[in-house]
């Protein structure tokens, strides 16, 4: 019966809850002792919360008990990523030198998530300062996939989908900055969203670049990300960044009817040197898209010839910035790879940060024209599956190319134009999950969710499970 009850997804635990046929507390002691018992496996989780949690749940279902029940995530057990500022309790950002960080308050995404009745088990690994696809963190020890152990869960929210994929946690949170969501979602085989850029506050997440930054959910199906998307979003006077636009019912969209939709696919960069069994895969939901009505149209976009040069200029640099003092004071205490990436991100001149600026501001052009002819446009999440841990090359298609230029192609446009991006698992090679992308229009999130639930409807692939996590 536990295991039973911490595989269900939040549309199915709710109503239980919401109907006491199961409690808050029951559901929190299944994942908390599911996920104690695979920790040593996975190493998803950073610290746990056990005794704040069962208060947190037995609060729960006294408020549920008395008629105040505040929604689908209400008793919910979440453990979040460990940069999201918690008050009163330690965020590390998976560092050495925030090892004991205590913040004096809460992230705004954590305050709205305590709104919203929901428990929290823990703080999740991840990589460094969350640079970083691998999340084999020198100081808290690699995460590991659930559908294969030697391999990486992703990153940097690597903890995130791991936790998630295993049933370690009914969902999460994680950041964005390149692919940091829909990198772990896709190789975990998990549901990932990054939102529209200024969609959901960044206050209190400790930031890796101030203008690619973003927060969203990571879940087990798309009715709990369109749901969870409804507790975090808004607009937050804290967050200079964030926008005051409405916030919709994104689960009463959930139709699967796609049938006026038009899908975009761009050839020449998000299918150019794809991984063929991934290719496969992706196609094959296009093609369902397709039967089930909607239009797909090849479109152009130019400038993303540019993008991996603008991304990288742009995050070296502002990840330097925010990192300068303790690089120079503190520079043995990073891991390795963390400490070059902020030595390379003060080598690019002012010239060099504005150049990349302009060109980016084209990639942004190029796509609002995409999108004046489709609704959607879809895309691999990667070309390439996960590798081994401790890997630097991974194979595709019989050659050996750089993991991390690789492994944030598809995913990096989605942060240098801020738009909405979907992942949603399509299949599997050699048993290890494969991420379909679906992007949208800026705070269009409800077309790309509906149409993520289309492919979900219709996917063999749905509540396929890592035999780990039983």
């Amino acid at each position: 019966m536990s295991y039973e009850l911490v595989s269900k997804s939040v549309e199915e635990l709710s109503p239980l809850i919401k109907n006491k046929d199961v409690s808050s507390k029951e559901l929190t002691k299944a994942v908390l002792d599911h996920a104690e018992k695979h920790n040593e496996d996975i190493n998803a989780y950073i610290s746990f919360t056990k005794e704040k949690a069962e208060q947190a749940a037995e609060q729960a279902d006294r408020d549920i008990a008395a008629g105040n029940y505040k929604g689908i995530y209400h008793g919910i057990p979440i453990a979040v990523k460990d940069n999201l500022y918690f008050k009163g309790e330690v965020t590390t950002m998976a560092s050495k030198i925030h090892r004991d960080f205590v913040s004096d308050y809460d992230a705004t995404i954590i305050k709205k998530m305590k709104d919203a009745g929901i428990v929290f088990t823990g703080k999740l690994n991840m990589h460094e300062y969350a640079w970083g696809i691998t999340n084999n963190n020198p100081h808290f020890g690699a995460c590991r996939n659930p559908w294969n152990t030697r391999k990486i869960p992703g990153g940097s929210s690597g903890g995130s989908g791991a936790a998630v994929a295993a049933d370690m946690s009914v969902a999460t949170l994680g950041t964005d900055t390149a692919g940091s969501i829909r990198i772990p979602s896709s190789v975990c085989g998990i549901v990932g969203l990054k939102p529209t850029h200024g969609r959901v506050s960044k206050y209190g997440c400790f930031p890796l670049s101030w203008s690619l930054d973003h927060i969203g959910p990571m879940t087990k199906s798309v009715t709990d990300a369109a749901a969870f998307l409804e507790v975090i979003a808004g607009y937050d006077a804290n967050d200079p960044t964030s926008m005051n636009v409405p916030v919709h019912s994104y689960t009463q969209q959930l139709t699967a009817d796609i049938k006026d939709v038009t899908i975009g696919v761009n050839e020449d960069y998000f299918f150019n040197n794809v991984d063929s069994t991934v290719e496969a895969s992706v196609r094959q939901a296009i093609q369902s898209l397709e039967e089930q009505g909607a239009n797909v149209e090849t479109v152009a976009i130019p400038s993303l010839r540019y993008a991996e040069y603008t991304e990288l200029i742009t995050i070296l640099t502002e990840a330097a910035a925010i990192h300068h003092e303790n690089l120079i004071e503190r520079p043995d205490d990073f891991g390795d790879d963390i400490r070059l990436l902020f030595e390379l991100g003060e080598l690019p001149s002012a010239v060099d940060y504005l150049q990349a600026q302009q060109l980016r501001r084209q990639i942004q052009q190029d796509f609002q024209k995409a999108f004046e002819k489709v609704d959607a446009l879809v895309s691999p999440t990667l070309p390439i599956i996960a590798p081994d841990i401790g890997e630097d090359y991974v194979d595709l298609n019989g050659e050996q190319v750089d993991l991390v230029n690789n492994i944030i192609r598809f995913t990096g446009p989605g942060n240098l134009t801020g738009l909405p991006s979907l992942t949603v698992p399509c299949g599997f090679k050699q048993e290890m999950p494969i991420g379909m992308q679906i992007m949208g229009n800026a705070f269009d999130e409800a077309t790309i969710l509906n149409i993520g639930y289309a492919i979900e409807k219709t996917n063999p692939v749905k509540g396929k499970k890592p035999e780990l996590a039983r």
